[in-house]
């Protein structure tokens, strides 16, 4: 049996899951299984990593599910003690599943280990934007304010701690869910969140950008307010088991959700979004600006450049932006 197993959630993904099966079997770790989900595709997906030919590679298809769905299928048919996920569309570092399963084998406390992230474009190259989360120390609350875990392709988790989230819905026959497929947005923080709410596992990062997360150009704004809608529906989910913690802890992170996604609109070049997002920011809370006074200023200074001078000029300040080497956010 193989030690780890990573699993590539994949919906009409032939364009880019070529480029992912082959960071993934790129893997300095040896003993890994790669499980594609083909979650009711109708382009060349299966086809795609059939043809890899390799013994590492297993597909699973079903009919469509949605990401939750499709991650929850790789789950149950994964045999490794490490579970990782990648996207169809993001890359991996060669070193990244080593570097975790050494992490994990090395702090056994800890049921979710994470890095952060690269951003890259549609065509692979990177943006000079990167996701470099808190590594250390994390709590219930950072998952629910900040995620730090970042995205989905960014985790590798022990198998132990998967099961102790496990959960079977009332009409679910064929297996347990582990993220909630009744979530097509937010399934991913509420997967963590609860794991952190209601397991004694620890979530911890490590050092490295090891993740290349690919971020579309088109459609960043597009179903902002369905994305907002999710998470209300996910903090709704989890009210009830632990209805003080959320109670607590709601009105910061409700104020960090609209901050991001007011980076989404600004990004998008969606001026009513943008400005819309940012009132409601200021208004659930202060604790983004007490807390991050300079990234929560300067989405207020890009949404009012957006507002005044329009989309180019955001462009040419993110130009700007990526010419300058980021600060190391300190762990």
């Amino acid at each position: 049996m193989p030690k780890a197993s990573v699993i590539v959630p994949a919906y009409n993904v032939a364009a880019t899951l070529g480029e992912t099966l082959r960071a993934l079997l790129d893997q300095t770790y040896g003993d890994f299984e790669i499980v594609v989900v083909d979650d009711g595709s109708s382009d060349r997906t299966a086809a795609i990593a059939r043809g890899f030919g390799d013994p590492r590679i297993r597909l699973v298809q079903q009919p469509n599910r949605g990401l939750a769905g499709a991650r929850n299928s790789g789950i149950h048919a994964a045999r490794g003690d490490f579970i990782g996920f990648c996207d169809a569309d993001d890359l991996w570092r060669p070193t990244k599943l080593a570097d975790h399963v050494a992490h994990l084998e090395a702090h056994p406390h800890v049921g979710l280990s994470f890095s952060g992230s690269e951003l890259i474009d549609e065509a692979g190259h990177p943006t000079g934007l990167a996701q470099r989360p808190r590594l250390r120390g994390i709590t219930p609350a950072h998952i629910f304010r900040r995620n730090p875990v970042g995205n989905g392709s960014a985790p590798v988790l022990r198998r132990a701690a998967l099961e102790a989230i496990a959960f079977r819905p009332a009409g679910e026959e064929r297996r347990d869910w582990w993220f909630d497929e009744r979530f097509r947005q937010s399934e991913d923080i509420e997967c963590w969140l609860r794991l952190a709410l209601s397991t004694d596992w620890e979530i911890e990062g490590i050092p490295g950008l090891l993740t290349r997360y690919r971020v579309a150009s088109g459609g960043l704004s597009a179903g902002v307010e369905r994305q907002y809608a999710s998470w209300e529906a996910m903090v709704a989910k989890l009210t009830p088991l632990a209805p003080e913690f959320i109670a607590r802890h709601a009105p910061a992170a409700r104020a960090y959700q609209h901050r991001y996604l007011a980076r989404r609109a600004i990004s998008a070049g969606d001026r009513p979004q943008a400005l819309a997002r940012l009132a409601a920011c200021f208004a659930a809370s202060p604790r983004p600006l007490l807390e991050e006074p300079v990234k929560t200023l300067s989405t207020l200074a890009a949404g009012l450049v957006l507002a005044t001078c329009g989309p180019r000029a955001i462009d040419r300040l993110r130009g700007l932006a990526a010419r300058r080497p980021a600060p190391r956010r300190p762990a």
